[in-house]
Parts: structure tokens; sequence; C-alpha cells
């Protein structure tokens, strides 16, 4: 239950990271999905860890450590994307 917990809001969570950090990505839906996956992830590790949250559980703490996961996701896809380019 907890991978699909994770597969459900990472879609949502990438979801939300691309409305809060709008920019020029070549993302479609499905990169935007594996963001927020991975993005859910992380969060909840991180959650896990600081004991802010589970690694299963669907609650509001849960869903906000997925977005900044997230969140950080595309910040480093983004950084790693722009050194290619330049």
């Amino acid at each position: 239950m907890g991978i699909l917990l994770w597969i459900v809001f990472g879609i949502v969570a990438g979801s939300v990271a691309r409305l809060l950090m709008p920019g020029p990505d070549r993302l479609g839906i499905v990169g935007t999905m594996l963001v927020g996956v991975a993005g859910a992830v992380i969060g909840g590790f991180i959650g896990a860890l600081s004991g802010t949250g589970g690694l299963v559980g669907f609650d509001f703490r849960s869903l906000l450590m997925s977005i900044i996961g997230s969140l950080a996701v595309l910040f480093c896809y983004r950084s790693f994307s722009m050194r290619a380019m330049a």
C-alpha cells in the first residue's frame, strides 16, 4: 500500500510543484509524474527521519512532505539541465 500511496501523492505533488515553480521545462505529463513520485519518496524518507511524517499514511503532512520533496527534485533537475545547456 505504501508504494501505491507514493505514486498517488507523486502525481498530485508533481503537479503542485510544477504550479509553484513554473519554468521552461520540457517535461510532459509522464515527466511531471516521475518528478512527483521521486519527490514523494524523498519527502516520505525525510519525513520518517525527522519524525514529522511516516513512510505510509494518508494525511496532510505526508502530502506536504511529498510536495516539498517534489520541489527539491524539480530544482535539482533544473540545475542539472541548465548546466547541460550552458
